[in-house]
């Protein structure tokens, strides 16, 4: 095994496209990685550098001690898993997942050259490998079918058998869920993590779904504009983001926010006035403009049960415009004095469309931003 490193990674097209700008990241060994942001950030392209698939215009791309910028991808030792299958269609699933074996690990078709008891050995290496792979990803009764035969589904694990019965020191896999279906989506991300924690094989995982990047991975890599945002656990992204673009990139629904100003140790957003929690260093910012961040999750219908004791300074008044049901919550669309705000209501709430409510803050968990560079002021 072994980690993955960028250490001053820039790829530029053309005169002054940077698709990637200046990337510093470390991946440790056999840690499950993924790099998330909208398309156009560069996560593709970062993917496509340690794969040798687009060569690093400056820095040093590294895979565990070794510099790899010169080494061609077919002996960087990793397997990548694409947003298409890219199966050979006249190849039963057996075949596709033995191919890279017999063609590059065990040098190709070569074995019918050596004596009986080598042929015979590498053969049953590669059947071994085969099976166990087909085993752990519950594909074995697809073993004599053609890609067409399968669902998509099913041609995913075919692709990811492929890559796992290479054994390489990292797995790259880019937006490998994509063209699944929601249910399969969930599914296959359960085994992907089963997966990684049974081979424990360094695994860099390219998605926009944000969703899939706070499930999956065990620390995530937010970009934008080929520039990394903020790298760290899940968790931690969520509940301290680095700046207003990972509070709004991640969470569903977004993040509200609103243009505010400091004044006296209280965040003014003209609608409403809250006050800062002690200690916030926000309030040595009296008198500048800053946006105010409150997730969805953090307000409350006051006529439910919630651990957020009511005062009035976080209790504000709302009429409703629109309720999404979502089953085990609703999505309300809320007017407070001209202001608009989203919050994820229990679905317990007796609030409709056109009612009025009474709406609570948590607010030991605003967020405020620096209205001119947009970085938490935290």
């Amino acid at each position: 095994m072994a980690g993955v490193a960028f250490k001053g990674v820039s790829k530029i097209f053309g005169k002054d496209v940077k698709a990637v700008n200046d990337l510093n990241l470390e991946v440790k060994d056999q840690e499950f990685m993924v790099l998330v942001g909208p398309s156009g950030c560069g996560k593709t392209t970062a993917l496509r550098m340690i794969a040798g698939l687009e060569e690093a215009s400056l820095g040093d791309i590294m895979i565990g001690e070794v510099r790899v910028n010169d080494v061609p991808p077919k002996d960087r030792d990793i397997a990548m898993v694409f947003q298409n299958y890219a199966l050979y269609p006249h190849m039963n699933v057996y075949d596709n997942i033995a191919f890279g074996l017999r063609l590059r690990e065990l040098k190709g078709f070569f074995w019918q050259l050596a004596n009986a008891s080598e042929a015979k050995r590498i053969k049953e290496d590669i059947d071994n490998r085969v099976k166990e792979a087909a085993r752990m990803l519950d594909i074995e009764k697809y073993l004599t079918r053609r890609p067409k035969e399968l669902s998509g589904g099913q041609r995913q694990r075919v692709a990811l058998a492929r890559a796992i019965v290479r054994k390489p020191k990292v797995f790259l896999m880019d937006e490998p869920l994509s063209n699944l279906d929601a249910k399969l989506r969930v599914q296959t991300r359960y085994e992907l993590i089963s997966l990684h924690r049974k081979l424990g094989i360094t695994t860099v995982y390219v998605t926009h779904d944000q969703v899939e990047a706070m499930t999956m991975g065990q620390r995530m890599a937010i970009m934008k504009d080929g520039v990394l945002q903020q790298c760290d656990k899940p968790e931690e992204v969520y509940s301290h983001p680095a700046n207003k673009f990972v509070a709004g990139f991640i969470g569903s629904p977004p993040m509200n926010f609103l243009d505010a100003v400091i004044k006296d140790g209280r965040v003014d957003a003209g609608a409403f006035s809250l006050p800062l929690p002690s200690g916030h260093p926000a309030i040595a910012m009296n008198g500048q403009r800053v946006t105010l961040g409150i997730r969805p999750e953090e307000l409350f219908d006051k006529a439910l049960p919630t651990n957020v004791p009511a005062t009035p300074d976080n209790t504000l008044k709302a009429v409703v415009d629109v309720m999404e049901p979502l089953g085990h919550e609703y999505v309300a669309y809320l007017q407070v004095n001209g202001a608009k705000l989203v919050a994820s209501i229990d679905k317990e709430t007796k609030l409709r469309p056109g009612s009025e409510a009474e709406i609570l803050i948590n607010l030991d968990r605003i967020h405020i931003f620096d209205a001119d560079t947009e970085q938490a002021v935290r």
